[in-house]
């Protein structure tokens, strides 16, 4: 008996000092001392042996479990040890090698349009203001010559929070109200940038979308004077000397009231896909400020007059950079992003 004592004290060293990690360990310590393992396994069959060296056996086969025990812990401590200098060596910062580059951030596309658009009419003498998105049906519609029952009001599929309650469909909103805040001064000329909202998902339109509109009043103003202004905004936008037209429309709150369109930054008027082949690009509305709409401003059109433009900021920044699809400035694609 003894000597198999002996047997089972070189195995089990060998398999103590062969353990990698904590779950070798373990296994070995299952098999040696676990209920059924080979040295518990000799203990129970004491009864067996000569009653004569039973007191010599089990002597000896409990110093032996005592000696693998305290193999285990030392075993133990010494993969412990090991795996904190893997976990140290992993988690160490080498001081001495180059850092990596970081990702600095920069404008979206439509931040960079938007601002360069306020710097302009900064230089042409507008101030800028901001008013709320959620708005009133009264300044966004009625205020605006569009009653409830007008039929332009199905130009805009709106959002409706409740029935008098909407998000503004267009920055041409802030009209009556750039009006009351500024009444009885002029002149007064004004841009408001800011979100819109409309029920509208295509290639060219998003139910999110980005707007400035402005609005200029003092005596005698013309449709000359909207005409210099915006020439003079294509050409700072689109750079060089530009050709601008302005077609007759309808805007419930302008009365004459004109498309504005620009010569084709691709062809140059020549005809393209971008134009459609007819030379010429759409970019706002404008028109005469409507004197109903002055009066509900406060402002008398006898006394004054103005004019208002509201575009689109997603369709400049698509024309002068040539995004060829809306949702391009939504889907967050570095890829696309990084261009600019």
């Amino acid at each position: 008996m003894k000597e198999e004592l002996k047997k089972i004290e070189g195995e089990a060293l060998k398999a103590i000092d062969r353990a990698e990690n904590e779950e070798n360990l373990d296994e070995v310590r299952i098999q040696y001392l676990g209920k059924k393992g080979v040295l518990t396994k000799i203990l129970r069959d004491m009864g067996k042996v000569d009653p004569a060296e039973r007191p010599a056996v089990g002597r000896a086969a409990n110093e032996l479990k005592e000696r693998l025990q305290n193999k285990m812990e030392e075993r133990k401590e010494v993969i412990d040890g090991e795996q904190e200098g893997k976990q140290y060596d992993l988690e160490s910062i080498d001081v001495t090698l180059t850092g990596r580059p970081v990702s600095i951030g920069s404008k979206h596309l439509l931040t960079t349009t938007m601002d360069e658009m306020k710097e302009i009419f900064l230089g042409l003498g507008f101030s800028v203001d901001q008013f709320p998105d959620i708005e009133s049906d009264y300044y966004c519609f009625e205020a605006l010559n569009m009653p409830k029952d007008h039929p332009a009001r199905d130009m805009q599929d709106s959002y409706f929070i409740n029935p008098e309650i909407v998000l503004r469909t267009h920055t041409t909103a802030m009209d009556v109200r750039v009006m009351e805040k500024y009444y009885p001064e002029y002149p007064i000329k004004v841009v408001v940038p800011g979100r819109c909202y409309r029920r509208d998902d295509d290639l060219r339109h998003s139910p999110m979308f980005h707007q400035i509109d402005g609005i200029a009043i003092d005596e005698r103003i013309t449709l000359g004077d909207l005409k210099g202004t915006l020439l003079s905004f294509a050409e700072q936008m689109f750079g060089g000397e530009l050709e601008i037209r302005l077609r007759p429309s309808f805007f419930p709150f302008t009365q004459p009231s004109a498309e504005v369109d620009i010569l084709c930054v691709v062809c140059g008027g020549d005809g393209c896909r971008l134009c459609s082949q007819t030379g010429w690009l759409e970019i706002l509305g404008s028109g005469i400020i409507h004197p109903k709409v002055l009066e509900r401003g406060g402002y008398d059109p006898e006394e004054v007059s103005g004019f208002a433009f509201g575009m689109g900021v997603e369709r400049i920044a698509m024309l002068k950079y040539g995004v060829d699809n809306i949702r391009h400035f939504f889907t967050n694609d570095k890829r696309f992003l990084e261009q600019f």
